[in-house]
């Protein structure tokens, strides 16, 4: 049966008033894209935010959708006008199945399509009404749901296997490093060591195909015809999600929002400088209120120890050895990927 979404599901437009101490706040930098539960948010921060959601309702990403944001929100909070709240229409649809047809790339693209808005381009709940979907019977729907959401919970298991080959990496980099941040012998400012690249807006760029890869900071997003920055450099965010630094192994086009650190190969092997990066309490240098952001300057103002060469290629070893294990993992995170997307495809 073809019905359309507003049929299944309705917007929440609650709003808050009183204290937010202790509410739990949640802005988009807060949701991972392509991940199905909220994990993330700031609780006793100044924000202008005021709409609220409830645990088990859908928060979605309306502005810049491409960024693929929407999900399961395991607590009670208040949220960016940024986010559409939705919920599940008692009777009309299987609660727990909701989600899957929120986050299935088919809704997105509907969403991408109905955004409007040059440099952040929103979607409006309107427009998200009349997307349509085939539903099966009230019970047929449980039974997928049970398995997509079983799906979902290996892929986790696998997740956190990856998350604790991360966390051996990081106690190495400790152990044999020890505090690379604080002024040393053998410290240098990044701005005797590492470049930074300003990010550009990409629209006059963009292709279709081929060309390079525009990366922002929550992954590859489009491809551009030219590239602004080398491999091996670290992207940073320069407003939002500024404590997510990524390596980045090709040339890229960095997106307006975000930087490119580029380490000098003379002193710093940049799988050391990247882990380096990692460690930095990136809090400290928010000049943000309602939004985080960070500075070059600020930066450039930053401390590395620069070790021994062949101590950081020797932690660059280590780091290889397991990111083939992490490698092997995502393979196995695919084919589950590719389970529940043949689940949504044959079912709805």
């Amino acid at each position: 049966m073809k019905v359309r979404f507003d049929q299944i599901a309705r917007e929440c437009r609650n709003t808050h008033n009183g204290s937010m101490m202790d509410i739990p706040i949640v802005g988009l930098e807060h949701i991972e894209p392509y991940d199905m539960l909220l994990k993330n948010s700031d609780i006793n921060v100044e924000t202008t935010f005021s709409k609220t959601f409830k645990k088990g309702q859908i928060l979605f990403g309306r502005r810049r959708a491409y960024q693929h944001k929407a999900c399961v929100a395991t607590f009670d909070g208040i949220c960016s006008g940024d986010i559409t709240v939705i919920e599940a229409i008692e009777g009309a649809i299987y609660p727990d199945l909701l989600p899957f047809i929120v986050q299935n790339d088919d809704f997105f693209e509907h969403a991408i399509k109905g955004s409007n808005g040059a440099l952040s381009p929103r979607v409006k709940w309107e427009h998200m009404a009349n997307f349509e979907v085939d539903l099966p019977t009230i019970d047929e729907q449980k039974v997928l749901a049970e398995k997509l959401w079983a799906a979902y919970e290996v892929k986790q298991s696998y997740l956190k296997m990856i998350d604790a080959t991360d966390e051996m990496v990081k106690a190495q980099f400790i152990e044999m490093f020890g505090n690379t941040h604080i002024l040393g012998e053998n410290s240098k400012q990044w701005k005797d060591v590492v470049k930074i690249i300003n990010g550009k807006d990409y629209k006059s760029v963009q292709v279709e195909d081929g060309g390079y890869p525009v990366y922002g900071t929550g992954g590859e997003m489009a491809r551009a015809s030219e590239y602004l920055s080398p491999e091996n450099s670290i992207l940073f965010g320069r407003k939002g999600t500024i404590d997510k630094p990524l390596l980045i192994k090709e040339k890229y086009w960095n997106v307006d929002t975000a930087f490119a650190a580029v380490p000098d190969s003379k002193f710093l092997n940049y799988i050391y400088f990247y882990w380096h990066c990692k460690s930095i309490d990136f809090k400290t240098l928010n000049k943000g209120t309602t939004l985080p952001s960070t500075t070059k300057v600020d930066l450039l103002e930053l401390w590395v120890s620069i070790p021994e060469m062949s101590k950081q290629e020797e932690f660059a070893s280590i780091v290889d050895q397991a990111d083939k294990s992490i490698s092997e993992l995502r393979k196995s995170i695919d084919a589950i990927d590719k389970v529940i997307k043949s689940l949504i495809n044959e079912n709805l």
